[in-house]
């Protein structure tokens, strides 16, 4: 293995890439619109007070008095409808009343509240929630009333770490910066086997292994730099940095991959787009539930990408360290080892 044919080969692929004015212009400019996109999302999060409220039995005195309250209420038709409002973050909140209220309010008994809590409500909120339920209580009958609430936290309790909209937005922005080298790297490769470069590079002294070791450098590190570059703008290199570049090397390397499969299976450059396409909409999927962890199941984690983003979005947001992610970064390894792997053989058997 030639070190000085593989650079040339990683120099010409360079030139190639940027010769091809679309990936050129998405390229610089995608790259450019993310950081801007980050920058124009608010760096603050938005902590005005929303609350759902679901009632079958509502007391016209109390519907009135929550008609005239300055807290924003949501009525749910059910308990499901309740849930779901919280878990999409319709409200950050909402108190389920039992369906015997009006008879509980006449035996003067203890009355038994559900409150369901979206995962990132700082707890200060929650006490607020509880403050304002007694506030409308003792409104409502003149006297205090004996209410039990039973706390609800819908997902992964984050109380006292909100998440801003830019920290849940980053893991998105670097998928997509992954995702369009990925395709410029399959669109590359796709045309270089149609035109008969590849098979011509073998004539010379490159031999297979230095070929594909070649593609693959040029590929991880290319869509490596773009990446860093990206984290270092937005700040995101400010936690734990060696945690962070590791985890997007090997993100690189997984998007290398599948950019060989990609380039494998099409046979022209429109049935490369539409492979590499849906390929970048499944990868996106598990950035999706971050940005609304209502759509957390545990069938995302069979995506390679949600290894990424988890751990880039946990070591930013919640500093946490390697041991914490340790098992993500295995994942992430063997996923771009596989997938490195795989699109080698399929690759090389369909221009050999």
């Amino acid at each position: 293995m030639n070190i000085r044919v593989i650079s040339a080969l990683a120099a010409k692929d360079l030139k190639l890439y940027f010769s091809d004015r679309l990936f050129a212009v998405v390229t610089v400019l995608g790259l450019v619109g993310y950081i801007v996109v980050y920058f124009l999302l608010p760096a603050t999060v938005d902590e005005t007070l929303g609350l759902g409220l679901y009632a079958p039995d509502m007391p016209p005195a109390l519907e009135q008095l929550l008609s005239q309250a300055d807290v924003d209420f949501l009525r749910a038709s059910s308990l499901e409808a309740l849930r779901q409002a919280v878990l999409d973050g319709t409200v950050p909140a909402g108190f389920g009343l039992p369906d015997d209220l009006m008879a509980r309010l006449e035996r003067d008994t203890e009355i038994t509240v559900q409150l369901y809590i979206s995962p990132d409500v700082p707890q200060e909120f929650v006490e607020i929630y509880e403050v304002i339920l007694h506030e409308f209580a003792f409104a409502f009958s003149g006297q205090p009333l004996m209410i039990e609430t039973t706390e609800i936290v819908l997902g992964p309790d984050m109380a006292g770490a909100p998440i801003s909209p830019r920290e849940r937005m980053l893991p998105l922005l670097t998928v997509f910066v992954l995702m369009v080298e990925c395709l410029g790297l399959a669109s590359l490769i796709s045309a270089e086997i149609e035109t008969g470069t590849l098979q011509a590079l073998l004539i010379t002294r490159l031999t297979m292994v230095g070929l594909f070791v070649g593609k693959g450098l040029f590929g991880t590190l290319f869509a490596f730099a773009q990446v860093v570059l990206l984290m270092a703008i937005t700040g995101g290199l400010f936690h734990q940095p060696a945690l962070i570049l590791t985890a997007l090397l090997l993100g690189a390397a997984l998007v290398t991959g599948v950019a060989f499969l990609i380039a494998s299976t099409g046979r022209d450059l429109m049935s490369v787009m539409g492979w590499g396409i849906l390929a970048v909409l499944l990868l996106v999927l598990p950035t999706l539930a971050i940005l609304v962890p209502g759509l957390a199941s545990n069938w995302i984690r069979a995506i390679p990408s949600y290894y990424l983003t988890d751990t880039i979005y946990r070591v930013i947001t919640f500093g946490v360290t390697w041991g914490d992610v340790a098992s993500n970064l295995l994942i992430l390894f063997t996923f771009a080892a596989v997938f490195l792997a795989l699109g080698v053989v399929v690759l090389k058997r369909k221009f050999q």
